[in-house]
């Protein structure tokens, strides 16, 4: 009598009592098995007569199976670990990061992150822990299939049904024999997702995804059970299905991941706006036209242009991070001449100050902080930075420079840059993030989980900067135990030959540039500064580009700024297309860039909003207004010395010295001035990372009482020299000294309510002084003098 099952096989004979075992079946073993019929064994180990009795208890269990049934399990085609199995860990979230994919595992159990390594995770099933994550002989009480269904305990709880498709795969898969991984199987290259933007209005509040994966033999499959689906919104939900639901109007972004490859779906959830007329702003050039044809898709109407009062201040504190003076904004505002907005942002961009506020803004990019240069290095870095941008020399030019720089640090400054990232890891990742805009950390210990680039490509980039290396010429730190303290020229030498270690492999990683599978030959530092700023390679001209548009609208078209990847979609995708071309036409010059963003429209835009009709969710995705935001540090501090006419105090730099003009951080082992530690306690990054995103605006509990009653502000505000000084001695009447620090610290005239509170307390208070350092203090805390708008 024959008795069949997916992993065993056993004889009975009353004569010859014997058990016979399949190692392994084969799909077709199994499949092609029929009732009380015979089958052809393909491979048999018998089993000696002392185990009868167990295999005859054996018989009965494996006969009062469930098993899937060859019709289920023909709904999924042939099923292969590749692509079927690691599929369903990846829907159920086993080889997360907070899951068993976590680089110590979870409850001793490891899988690669993301599914990375499918030959890794076929043997932490199948053959790690003597095996007993699977039950080959009853596939239903494997123990990884137990826990996934919680029918045991389990620390990430149910991950599926038993009814569902990812069930029975997993089981089906057991039951045919546990097909290995398979380097060699057919791979996916590409999904394709349907619809891939979409806005969805009124009652539709759901959307249903449908994933088709194309794979490498020509072959495609619908994968939409299968896929992973990450909205970036955590309050949009997405079924195992595919459907997206929406319980609120929102602009979100849905990552669909299979296996390794990944796509973004941007969709949109809009109330209903039947009774909508679109206003047809003007468009002033091709930014206006890209996101007014976004706005108006959405059905929402920008925000009127700002007033001439808002708009000089804006430009002013964009430019040049300094306020306008009351002269320069009146002035501005009285100018009768329609063109005097363009007049202005000419004017602005020949001005010193801009090339302080680039300098400033490149300074914490390329880590210029005075431990690791020292004080000197800091100073010609940043005087070399502020002289290229006061010259307008093309951004392709300047990064040249800094990449393939060598020689003495005091006699080369763009030297410098190399003196401050001092590992080829951290070479290779700074290069990376901010000149290409793609973060690579990730993959220094693993394939990057949100990105294209492996492991074995991070360390064929990071070989390129192994030949950097350094001679000290004097290093006369005053800390011995601190080494990465630098006091003294040094001299960065390029060396002939140079690579690092592939963590994965363990064997020297061969140069590279990312994405290239050319070798390099000649000068590595040379070739990659003429590779990083050529023509066709759009990278440094979309990541620049996005970092000048993210200085100017408060916001990147990609955010963060420096993490441009397929998986991080631009939010005006198009209009990223069209800045990096009108930039790499015009040389790649910041001054054309930043001419074109502040003559649009869409720069020049009011901050203020109907709140009704455009959610707060909208603000700052789709510039239908101005983006609000608090001044930087050094904006705030240079605001308060233009207010009161009293500079600011920094340790190691000039009287008078703008802290928009300071090359470093702070000087190093020396009392701190109270200015000093207002920039830190107001977000100056200490520039320890190369990123947009060290330096902080947020707002604390410490930056309020400093605004309060800061030891320095209430010095500078006593001081009898100050502007209060000069406009009692030019004997200002009380209503034109207002009306002069309102439009100082506001660019505006005080209300007639605001002027009418102001003189009363003049005269109530009877002590002329006293009472007009207590406006001036209540204009140095206002919201208006604290955010650009």
């Amino acid at each position: 009598m024959w008795r069949r099952s997916p992993i065993s096989v056993i004889m009975l004979d009353a004569s010859r009592p014997s058990i016979c075992r399949i190692l392994p079946p084969t799909a077709a073993d199994v499949m092609n098995l029929a009732p009380a019929k015979s089958c052809q064994l393909r491979q048999f180990v018998p089993t000696p007569r002392r185990l009868l009795a167990g295999g005859l208890g054996m018989f009965a269990m494996v006969a009062g199976f469930t098993t899937v049934s060859a019709s289920e399990l023909d709904a999924f085609g042939d099923i292969t670990f590749d692509r079927d199995v690691m599929a369903v860990l990846s829907k159920a979230g086993c080889n997360a990061g907070t899951c068993h994919g976590n680089a110590n595992g979870k409850g001793g159990f490891m899988l690669s992150l993301r599914g990375q390594a499918p030959e890794f995770d076929y043997q932490q099933l199948v053959q790690v822990a003597s095996g007993r994550r699977i039950n080959r002989v009853e596939p239903e009480k494997s123990l990884a299939l137990l826990k996934a269904t919680a029918q045991v305990p389990h620390g990430g709880g149910k991950r599926f049904d038993r009814e569902s498709p990812e069930y029975r795969i997993f089981l089906g898969w057991i039951e045919r024999g546990l097909s290995r991984a398979d380097p060699s199987a057919e791979s996916v290259e590409r999904l394709e997702v349907a619809p891939a933007d979409r806005v969805l209005w009124g009652t539709e509040r759901e959307c249903a995804l449908k994933v088709v994966a194309h794979f490498s033999d020509g072959s495609q499959r619908d994968v939409t059970r299968l896929a992973v689906y990450e909205p970036a919104d955590p309050l949009v939900q997405v079924t195992v299905d595919g459907v997206v639901q929406f319980n609120r109007p929102t602009i979100t972004m849905v990552l669909v991941r299979y296996l390794d490859q990944q796509i973004p779906v941007r969709l949109t959830y809009r109330p209903a706006m039947s009774e909508f007329t679109w206003q047809s702003p003007a468009a002033r050039n091709f930014i206006d036209e890209r996101i007014f044809a976004r706005l108006r898709q959405l059905k929402i109407n920008p925000a009127p242009l700002a007033e001439d009062r808002v708009f000089v201040r804006r430009a002013h504190l964009d430019v040049l991070g300094v306020l306008p003076t009351a002269e320069e904004a009146q002035a501005f505002i009285a100018d009768p001449a329609p063109d005097k907005r363009d007049r202005l942002i000419d004017a602005l961009l020949e001005r010193p100050e801009f090339a302080d506020m680039w300098a400033l803004k490149w300074s914490d990019l390329v880590r210029n902080e005075e431990k690791t240069l020292d004080a000197k290095g800091v100073e010609l870095l940043h005087q070399w930075m502020r002289q290229s941008f006061a010259d307008d020399k093309p951004l392709s030019e300047f990064v040249r420079e800094l990449i393939a720089s060598r020689g003495s640090t005091y006699d080369v400054p763009p030297a410098n840059f190399w003196r401050a990232h001092r590992e080829p890891l951290v070479r290779a990742e700074t290069t990376a993030q901010v000149f290409l805009g793609v973060r690579l950390q990730c993959a220094r210990c693993h394939n990057h989980p949100f990105d294209s680039w492996s492991q074995d490509e991070y360390y064929q980039w990071a070989s390129i900067f192994a030949v950097v290396d350094y001679e000290i010429v004097e290093n006369d730190r005053k800390d011995k135990f601190d080494k990465h303290e630098f006091v003294g020229e040094q001299v960065v030498q390029i060396k002939a030959e140079g690579t690092v270690t592939n963590a994965r492999t363990g064997l020297e990683a061969v140069p590279r540039f990312l994405g290239c599978d050319a070798d390099i030959h000649g000068d590595r530092l040379q070739e990659l500064a003429a590779w990083i700023t050529r023509t066709d390679n759009d990278k440094f001209a979309r990541a620049q580009a996005n970092r000048i548009w993210y200085h100017l609208m408060g916001r990147g078209i990609v955010e963060p700024v420096d993490d441009l990847r397929s998986t991080n979609p631009p939010s005006h995708p198009q209009l990223l297309d069209d800045l990096a071309k009108e930039f790499a036409t015009h040389e790649y010059r910041v001054k054309h860039l930043v001419r074109t963003i502040l003559q649009s429209n869409a720069y020049q835009l009011s901050s203020r909003f109907d709140a009704q009709s455009v959610p707060a969710a909208y603000d700052e995705q789709l510039y239908g207004r101005a983006v609000v935001r608090r001044l930087s540090a050094e904006q705030i501090l240079d605001a308060q010395s233009q207010l009161l006419g009293v500079p600011a105090e920094f340790e190691g730099y000039a009287a008078g010295t703008r802290a928009g003009e300071i090359a470093g951080v702070e000087r190093v082992r020396r009392k701190l001035s109270d200015d000093d530690q207002f920039l830190r306690l107001f977000g100056k990054p200490e520039r320890l990372l190369a990123c947009d995103c060290e330096r902080r605006s947020t707002s604390t509990l410490g930056q309020a009482l400093s605004l309060v009653g800061s030891r320095s502000l209430d010095k500078r505000l006593k001081q009898p020299d100050n502007c209060l000084g000069k406009l009692l001695a030019d004997n200002l009447s009380p209503e034109d000294a207002i009306r002069l620090l309102f439009w100082t610290a506001l660019t505006r005239d005080p209300t007639a309510a605001e002027l009418a509170a102001t003189i009363q307390l003049i005269e109530e208070t009877g002590d002329r002084r006293a009472a007009m350092e207590d406006v001036l203090w209540s204009l140095l805390n206002a919201k208006e003098m604290l955010f650009r708008y």
